[in-house]
């Protein structure tokens, strides 16, 4: 061999040799796949009105805790979170939105509630191609006739609240319901679930009242309640109006041993925290969270309640939860391109101390087992915020609207 020909083998070689090599570093030298360089989350929520316990700072507070476990990065590439009061209108809610989307370059809008801005923001995020996590808002329409493939609904729903307390309720010979119901997407929503549940057990509606949204004064409403004569009078509302009616409804001797029963369709554990033990004693509700339920919520919560003072309500559980799982598949993906993102969620379980074995469906509503729990009374309460005794774990598959029952055009029949 001539030392030409084994001088131009071995530099051959050493090429391929080095290009072997090479080719794994450089890949991972490689910048992912980022529209801008960061990946941005925006907590779209109420900052100062009627939901601001519910969700708030508290699920701002939330995100960039998942944010900071997370690393502050993805694949090399910085996570920021931006957030916003949308002030309970949709029409703010929406604008905020298109900037973000256009001018700001978010990748993911989270929590948005109440039913009435996710609905206006989920449309916002279809037209955009950008991804919506609801972890605030109750209404099924997000996943029915409004559903969209950039859409999640991630906590809860009216159904899983609605049907759950009312199948609890009934079993015990509360069979007849006065429905007070807010004027609203997520009013609308809880009755509707709430009225199918109760004529699947032959239960009986005695009557409804729709109030507007924030009211101060309900009780004209009760007083119409009560002279229905109905076992339960069923409180499709939320936040400070679920709390003024359960008080009110006290004040006015309305409920009691002997006495009608208040169903709260929609409450959250900083309900009971505003109404107090004394007032919420009793109260049978369903529940995607509680903070003393395990280990893993006892030491989550514990960190939460650290930075806020406030134990979470399963709105910030779950934005916590979907920002984590939202970053599991950027990070998976390599992307913050949204379709490919969406996929990777829909395909990959959630295991955290949220959700075991929650599955985003193609309706993209995320399955869960849900909790029917009992308010303790202040006696049975043996430190702050031991407010649930924990009576029954719904399986996500009983929990929630069978698929084949989904009215979303993203179902195959």
């Amino acid at each position: 061999m001539s030392t030409f020909r084994a001088s131009r083998i071995t530099s051959m070689a050493a090429l391929v040799l080095a290009a072997a090599f090479a080719t794994p570093f450089a890949a991972r030298a490689q910048p992912a796949r980022m529209s801008d360089g960061v990946v941005k989350i925006g907590v779209l929520t109420d900052m100062s009105s009627i939901f601001s316990d519910i969700g708030g700072k508290g699920s701002v507070i939330a995100a960039q805790m998942a944010v900071d476990d997370f690393g502050g990065k993805v694949n090399g590439v910085p996570v920021k979170v931006i957030s916003a009061d949308h002030q309970n209108k949709t029409d703010v809610a929406a604008t905020i939105a298109r900037d973000w989307f256009d001018n700001q370059q978010v990748d993911v809008v989270e929590d948005l509630l109440p039913s009435s801005v996710a609905l206006a923001v989920a449309n916002v995020a279809k037209a955009k191609r950008r991804i919506a996590i609801v972890t605030g808002a109750g209404t099924t329409r997000l996943v029915n006739e409004d559903c969209s493939p950039y859409t999640v609904q991630y906590s809860y729903d009216t159904y899983s609240f609605a049907s759950n307390t009312v199948k609890a309720m009934t079993r015990s010979g509360d069979n007849s319901w006065y429905f007070l119901t807010v004027d609203y997407a997520l009013g609308a929503s809880l009755e509707k679930d709430a009225t199918q549940a109760l004529q699947h057990v032959n239960g009986q509606v005695a009557g409804r009242a729709k109030h507007p949204l924030n009211s101060a004064d309900l009780s004209s409403y009760l007083l119409q309640a009560q002279a229905s004569r109905a076992k339960v009078i069923a409180l499709a509302n939320a936040g400070a109006d679920t709390v003024n009616a359960i008080k009110t409804a006290r004040e006015f001797g309305i409920t009691g041993p002997g006495k009608q029963k208040i169903a709260g369709l929609h409450m959250f554990i900083s309900d009971i925290h505003s109404l107090g033990l004394e007032a919420a004693q009793g109260m049978t509700l369903t529940t995607a969270f509680y903070w003393d339920r395990d280990d893993a919520s006892r030491t989550w919560a514990q960190r939460f309640f650290a930075k806020t003072g406030k134990m979470p309500t399963l709105v910030h559980a779950g934005t916590y939860s979907s920002v984590m799982h939202y970053l599991q598949a950027v990070q998976r993906t390599g992307t913050d391109e949204a379709d490919t993102v969406m996929a990777s969620m829909k395909q990959t379980p959630i295991n955290d101390f949220f959700a075991n074995g929650g599955q985003i469906r193609p309706d993209g509503l995320m399955v869960h087992d849900m909790y029917l729990v009992e308010v303790k009374s202040p006696k049975a309460s043996k430190k702050p915020w031991d407010y649930y005794k924990v009576l029954q774990t719904i399986p996500a598959n009983e929990a929630f609207r069978p698929l084949a029952q989904s009215q979303c055009a993203l179902v195959k029949k």
